[in-house]
Formats: C-alpha cells, sequence, structure tokens
C-alpha cells in the first residue's frame, strides 16, 4: 500500500517545518515516540502547546487504533465535522469507513420523542447495528454522544476498539472525558474543556500515518513523520 500523499512538494515541507518547529518548542516532551505523534498532530492541528499536558492515551490505545484500522474498524463520527474532515482514500485502503448518523431522519425523530439529543441518538443507532464492536469511536463535539458511548460500554456490553473523546464545550465535556478514563475501554482524551473535530481527525490522521509506517516495516511504528 502506497501513502497516497495529495500534498504539492511546497505542502509537504511547510508540514515538515510545521512538525520541525513543534518539535524544536516542545523539547523535554515526555511522550514516546509513537504516542507523540498522536500529540504533536492535535499540537499542529490547533497551534496549542497545552495538548501535551492535557491530553491522555491509555497504554493500549496506539496499538489498538492501529490494529482496528488495519482490520478495516468502521470510525464512528459523532458529526459530520469529523466525517467530513477524515481522508476517505487513506481510510479506504484500509477497508475502513466513516459512519455518522447524527442527521439521519429516525435519529432526529427519536431525539425528539425522547428528549435527548440527535448524538445519544446517533450511537444508540450504531449500537443497534452492531457498529460499535470493533470500531473507533471519534468525538469531536458532542459530549453526549461520549456520555451514550460510555453507558453503551458500562450497561450494554459494547466493545469499540478505541474511543477518541475529544469534545469541546462548557456542559459535560469535561465531565464525559473523566467518565470515558474510568472505563476499561482503549481510550485517546483531551481532558478539560478544550477539544473539537479537529482534534478527532487529527488523532486519526496520526493513527493512519503510524499505520501506514507499520506496513512498511513489517513491525512496530518508531514513530516517524507522515
Amino acid at each position: 500500500m502506497n501513502d497516497m500523499r495529495q500534498m504539492t512538494a511546497l505542502g509537504r515541507k511547510i508540514e515538515e517545518d510545521s512538525f520541525s518547529i513543534i518539535d524544536q518548542e516542545a523539547a523535554g516532551h515526555p511522550w514516546p515516540p509513537a504516542e507523540w505523534q498522536i500529540v504533536r498532530r492535535v499540537v499542529h492541528a490547533t497551534g496549542d502547546f497545552d495538548f501535551i499536558h492535557t491530553m491522555v492515551l491509555s497504554p493500549q490505545a496506539v496499538t489498538a487504533g492501529i490494529a482496528a484500522l488495519r482490520a478495516g474498524a468502521p470510525i464512528l463520527a459523532d458529526v459530520q465535522m469529523v466525517a467530513a474532515g477524515l481522508n476517505a482514500q487513506r481510510l479506504a485502503a484500509f477497508g475502513c469507513q466513516t459512519h455518522c448518523m447524527i442527521s439521519d431522519e429516525d435519529v432526529i425523530a427519536l431525539a425528539k420523542e425522547r428528549g435527548t439529543t440527535r448524538a445519544v441518538e446517533a450511537v444508540a443507532k450504531a449500537a443497534r447495528l452492531g457498529l460499535l464492536n470493533g470500531a473507533i469511536v471519534a468525538v469531536g463535539n458532542a459530549p453526549t454522544a461520549l456520555l451514550e458511548a460510555a453507558r453503551q460500554i458500562q450497561e450494554e456490553g459494547a466493545r469499540p476498539a478505541l474511543v477518541v473523546g475529544v469534545p469541546v464545550g462548557f456542559v459535560s465535556a469535561a465531565e464525559s472525558k473523566e467518565n470515558l478514563l474510568a472505563l476499561e475501554v482503549p481510550s485517546i482524551v483531551a481532558r478539560g474543556r478544550k477539544g473539537g473535530s479537529a482534534i478527532a481527525v487529527a488523532v486519526i490522521h496520526a493513527l493512519l500515518a503510524l499505520a501506514v509506517e507499520e506496513n512498511k516495516s513489517g513491525g512496530k511504528p518508531e514513530g516517524k513523520v507522515w
């Protein structure tokens, strides 16, 4: 598989220079090489070095994420902004498809009927369709989606391969992340109120880069720049 890069030479140089600047300014950070590729892409996507200190990766998060991508796992996005930001070609090369159900008519109807949110009902629908088990759940915008994913794990026995919990906001955002961290599930979290769809996308793209590298090397990724 090739890495399917679509950048021009100048665009690639700008990206590489950006990563170099981040490496220089973040010298002495505590992250191991592979995990640093994820954190560094979050910093790159946001321009915010605070994420070096607020990102939390569970011990098996990187391994689980790479394995899920290589197995063609579905990607469940909480909102269209996450789905739109993901590189469909790179995902398709591994056999992965992105699903986002927040605008489905039945999801909207159930949210109104039950007095919940579309984000909650979208995750519940994914669970009913069997899409949560083995999936990468990417929550960048809606804390209620993350709360429902956690409920599905705790109460319904759902077993996603990885949960990326980085919703932004002032109501339940920080709390939903702490709730996820308390569960025994591979997770990548941006603690506190900060987050966003761009961060969820950055995390998935970093995992894709590591999965491509692992394919090329035939072994454990060393955390090189894609």
